[in-house]
């Protein structure tokens, strides 16, 4: 093996190490940006079953209320 064919080995094995990596931090983004979005659904939901709660809370004082007025 020549010294030519020994620089383009190491050539290739850098390149599909950067590839490699290239690809891992690809997955890694794609996972943690999944991550957020199901937290912020999380939260969304949430926020969404407690403005249903206090609008059923306030029906009900508001019945309370007519009823007590009546």
């Amino acid at each position: 093996m020549g010294i030519k064919d020994q620089f383009q080995d190491k050539a290739n094995q850098m390149r599909d190490k950067a590839q490699d990596s290239m690809g891992k931090a690809k997955e890694e983004g794609s996972e943690r940006a999944s991550q957020a979005r199901d937290r912020a659904s999380k939260a969304s939901k949430a926020s969404k079953d407690t403005n249903d709660t206090d609008r059923a809370s306030q029906e009900a004082q508001d019945k309370f209320n007519q009823d007590y007025d009546a």
